[in-house]
Parts: structure tokens; C-alpha cells; sequence
């Protein structure tokens, strides 16, 4: 029998406006993956937080899905704040920053989210004739695949483990520390063997032609 979702508040300081911040914590059990922690946090001066935390345990993680039809499409997916989304085919990399944000969606989410970036993108290089002919030929792609006849390989790495893709189809890997010592991590972390602590500040995701 699964435990009742928890719901609870926590008080905190907003780190722009110093003003009082509400933190909402609710956990939630999603099938075949265990009990993961939603946490949301919304000040009226505009600064937001939200993530994904897995609750088991977790080590460096790979996933990997080639979707090649429409039922592929539904397999969910959970992206941390320390999630990298890569779509080799595409030459995309969405790799997570001090602003970047979690979800649970499925792989047709993915891809949406990809592909409103990649429209602001292709308006942004539209004097640039190969860079543009770049993204239209991107979007063509994405849209394919939203219609089963593009395939595509969905890859998802996690240094802390709290990403997934949630599929029978679903390869999944654990990463040596040389393979995930590179990845980015969005947040700040304390790293035990230097005893330095470091800020995480990538970009969310690579231009277009980069």
C-alpha cells in the first residue's frame, strides 16, 4: 500500500528581495521509479524555485530511449535541476543552470519544450542564412518525430541521479565518476573530496550552430 501524499510548508528568506518565502514540499509515488519530493517556491517579487528530488538514493544516472513511433511519445519523463536532456540527432544539449527548473512530463513534452526554444531561436538568427536553414531543419525533425516518422535517441544524464526515463524501452546506466565529473549539476554543491564549494552557472541550452 502506498504512503499518503505529504503536503507541508517551510519559511525561508527570498534571496533577491529579502523578503519571507513560502516553500511548498509534496510528495508524490510515481509507478516503476519509487517516491520523489515536488518542491515549489513563488515570491511576489518574482524569484521562483522548483525541482524534483528522488527520495531513494540515487547514483550517477544515463537513460536512453530511441522513439520511432507515436507510443513512444507517452513515456514519462523526470527532469531534475541537474538534468541534461541531449538529442544527438539534432545536435541539441539542454544542459541545466542556476535558473533552470524541474518537471514530470513525457517525451512529447520534451520535445515541445525544444521546440519553443528552437522557434524563439531560429527569430533570434534569421540574418544568419545557415543558422537559420539550421533550425527550420531542426523543427522539421521534431515535428516528424511527433508524428512517428523521425527517429530520434532521447538521452537523459544525471550527476546526482534524480532524472529518469520512465520506459520498458528505457536503457538505463549507471555513470563512472570520470564519465559524470563534467556534468553540470545547476545548483550548488560541496564537493567532499576538495572541500570547496563551487556555484554550477551554465546556460540552459546551446545556440543554435554552436
Amino acid at each position: 500500500m502506498q504512503n499518503p501524499v505529504q503536503n507541508f510548508e517551510t519559511l525561508t528568506t527570498c534571496p533577491l528581495c529579502h523578503d519571507d518565502l513560502v516553500i511548498k514540499w509534496k510528495s508524490d509515488n510515481i509507478p516503476f521509479f519509487g517516491e520523489v519530493m515536488y518542491i515549489t517556491a513563488l515570491c511576489k517579487c518574482s524569484f521562483r524555485f522548483a525541482d524534483t528530488i528522488i527520495l531513494t538514493q540515487r547514483k550517477p544516472v544515463r537513460y536512453e530511449l530511441m522513439i520511432d513511433n507515436v507510443d513512444d511519445l507517452n513515456a514519462r519523463v523526470v527532469r531534475s535541476t541537474s538534468g541534461t536532456i541531449r538529442i544527438p540527432e539534432l545536435g541539441i544539449d539542454v544542459e541545466p543552470g542556476t535558473a533552470s527548473e524541474s518537471y514530470v512530463t513525457n517525451i512529447e513534452g520534451v520535445l515541445d519544450r525544444i521546440q519553443n526554444v528552437v522557434v524563439m531561436a531560429s527569430k533570434w538568427v534569421k540574418d544568419d542564412e545557415k543558422k537559420h536553414a539550421l533550425s527550420l531543419e531542426i523543427l522539421k525533425k521534431l515535428d516528424g518525430a511527433k508524428l512517428g516518422k523521425q527517429k530520434l535517441n532521447i538521452i537523459i544524464e544525471d550527476p546526482l541521479g534524480n532524472s529518469a526515463i520512465i520506459s520498458n524501452k528505457a536503457v538505463s546506466k549507471t555513470l563512472t565518476q570520470d564519465e559524470s565529473k563534467d556534468l553540470k549539476t545547476g545548483m550548488i554543491v560541496f564537493d567532499i573530496d576538495s572541500s570547496e564549494m563551487s556555484v554550477d552557472t551554465s546556460d540552459l541550452a546551446k545556440s543554435i550552430g554552436e
